[in-house]
């Protein structure tokens, strides 16, 4: 049976990786010097850490050996409107815009990790622990049977390898290759940021997705050996999720300049994957419905990934970047959002419905209503100028959608698993 399970493991992936295959609204990149088709050398010859090729070996005119070549792209270097709230500093270490400048170069390569963005795969992992149903506490106030402290401390230390795996490391080096990849846009866009304004070297940059992303695939497996798992399930959805990161932002593929399969992507890796990672780590992921749920709500991902593409059409338009805003327009892509993101948690809610979960039914549906509300009074009305407005109001219900959701699973009786979906 679980050669089964583990066969229909590698399924699901395989799915969720037909859904980047590349197709025909591809858009041709413009030629620059960080397409790696252009790079006439082999790899022999190659002095950087393929595949992460270094401008100067695309462009011989850029030979400044220590500062991102980057920098030469920008139109304008700045500046960077600095928070006047005196927040600047923690906007620095968070990644988010309105930083403070440092020449610390820990906190720099903190901040192309990207801190900020650990938190949706922080809340992943929780959800795919709740719906293990196996996760203990040290002591469950709800429950007097669950007060296992060694067990309790051992889960718990679990839970946290779990998110330094699935935040700092994998999160970190899907942010930093990112960055390494979109230096040419972000001299368009965010002149500012680390790498196109030079604050840090193209050697630093390279050792920092190397380190993060072997760091990480060495914890993933560490934890299948921890949890005992016979099929090192964690660590095949680490190098699945690390290889998707890389195709998101390398050349040739670079499913970004896709609006379907890139936001799609996001959506997986923010969701499915966390939530994955997590129940694998506390129980077993041994239904086909512990597959499908995670897949429907990386569908409304791909949504919320839309609304922040609105803010770089001008940067994605000059730099042949089909996101759907661009592909679509505005006004059909807004629209687009709402319908992912309503529909497919409305669809999870009809599915727990038809398990008889009516109290989570009703718990989801009352978290979509604020939702519904926030598209029609913010979204639809002007995307560009209420995205940010319309991210903090709106996500917050979505993602306690997510957990009601892993709650429920987590505590609903299956029964037999050859008949449970």
């Amino acid at each position: 049976m679980k050669l089964v399970y583990s066969a229909a493991a590698v399924g699901a992936l395989v799915s969720n990786a037909s859904a980047f295959a590349p197709t025909g609204s591809f858009v041709a990149r413009p030629s620059s010097s960080l397409n790696m088709m252009n790079n006439k050398k082999s790899f022999s010859d190659s002095s950087s850490f393929f595949p992460f090729e270094s401008s100067e070996e695309t462009n011989q005119q850029q030979s400044q050996s220590q500062k991102s070549s980057s920098a030469l792209y920008a139109k304008k270097k700045g500046p960077n409107d600095e928070a006047s709230d005196g927040s600047a500093g923690a906007r620095q270490l968070l990644g988010l815009k309105g930083a403070a400048a440092s020449d610390d170069i820990w906190k720099i390569r903190l901040q192309l990790t990207k801190p900020i963005t650990w938190i949706p795969l922080l809340w992943g992992v929780m959800c795919g622990a709740a719906a293990s149903g196996n996760y203990h506490w040290m002591w469950n106030p709800f429950d007097p049977n669950d007060r296992d402290v060694m067990l309790g401390a051992t889960d718990a230390a679990k839970g946290l390898v779990a998110m330094i795996l699935s935040g700092p490391f994998l999160t970190g080096f899907t942010q930093t290759i990112n960055d390494w990849y979109d230096r040419d846009i972000d001299a368009i866009n965010e002149p500012y940021r680390p790498i196109p304004s030079g604050a840090i070297s193209e050697k630093d940059v390279i050792t920092q997705i190397w380190v993060l992303l072997l760091g990480g695939l060495g914890i993933s497996y560490g934890l299948d050996v921890w949890t005992g798992h016979d099929f090192p399930i964690v660590f095949a959805l680490s190098v699945f999720g690390s290889f998707i990161a890389y195709i998101y932002s390398a050349p040739p593929l670079k499913l970004k300049q896709n609006g379907w399969a890139g936001n799609y992507a996001l959506g997986a890796s923010y969701i499915s994957l966390p939530w994955w990672c997590g129940q694998a780590v506390f129980g077993e992921l041994d239904r086909p419905v512990f597959w499908v749920l995670p897949i429907l709500y990386s569908i409304a991902g791909l949504g919320i990934a839309i609304v922040n593409d609105f803010k770089s059409i001008e940067g994605d338009r000059q730099m042949g970047l089909q996101s759907l805003p661009v592909a679509f327009g505005v006004d059909t892509a807004k629209w687009i959002c709402a319908a992912s993101v309503t529909l497919t948690q409305l669809g999870v809610a009809g599915y727990l419905a038809t398990i008889g979960e009516t109290t989570y039914v009703a718990i989801l549906l009352a978290l979509i209503v604020p939702q519904m509300y926030f598209q029609a009074t913010l979204l639809i009305p002007d995307p560009i100028q209420n995205d940010v407005k319309y991210q903090a109001s709106a996500q917050p219900f979505f993602v306690f959608g997510i957990l009601a959701t892993a709650l429920c699973l987590g505590h609903h009786d299956f029964g037999d698993i050859a008949t449970a979906i």
